[in-house]
């Protein structure tokens, strides 16, 4: 993507594209190749709440890190602005709230439009990734862990996005374990949308 500075000139800005999601593992893989891999957070959006996951400097665990009661854009944008921060993120999982039968429904359109808001106001790159059954891991682990029903509620967000993120975690791995195996580098280049 192609955005103007301040000057009027042109930038490049990097930006993982949304779909399809094979080229986006591709160029998450090429974010982290370097030496240190970029924080990386995952979120969960829904209508009420932001579960906010966080990535191991590894990428290898997903921990589930808050969660964030919606309010109005702006205190959103800010609450996840200071998560960025303090976890010097350099990436963001956003769980894709696909239809079981894969097809994009309401939900996929109002996640699309929030990402687009969050990538105007933090500038990092973003992963859609698919998020169906994640809220029934959520549950499950929920449920290891004994937590009564405030606490319950909750953290189910937070659980939630932690699972997205540990699928991406988890599928980064098996990519980059099949890569040199396949003869080719498991670095590739970010696209421009």
């Amino acid at each position: 993507m192609l955005s103007l500075g301040s000057d009027g000139g042109q930038k490049a800005r990097r930006k993982l594209h949304p779909l399809p999601i094979l080229d986006n593992l591709e160029a998450l893989i090429e974010l982290g190749g370097g030496r240190e891999r970029p924080g990386l957070l995952a979120l969960d959006v829904s209508k009420r709440a932001i579960g906010v996951a966080g990535a191991d400097a590894s990428w290898q665990l997903a921990t589930p890190l808050r969660t964030i009661r919606r309010r109005r854009l702006e205190q959103d944008l800010a609450a996840l602005g200071e998560v960025v921060r303090d976890r010097d993120a350099r990436a963001l999982v956003i769980g894709w709230p696909l239809n079981m039968d894969g097809s994009e429904g309401p939900r996929c359109q109002s996640v699309r439009a929030f990402a687009h808001k969050l990538d105007a106001a933090l500038g990092l790159p973003i992963l859609l990734w698919d998020e169906r059954l994640t809220t029934f891991a959520a549950e499950e682990a929920a449920d290891r862990t004994g937590l009564r029903a405030k606490k319950r509620a909750t953290a189910l967000d937070a659980l939630a996005a932690a699972a997205i993120l540990q699928d991406t975690l988890d599928a980064v791995a098996r990519f980059e374990r099949r890569a040199p195996a396949a003869g080719r580098s498991p670095r590739f280049s970010l696209r421009r949308a």
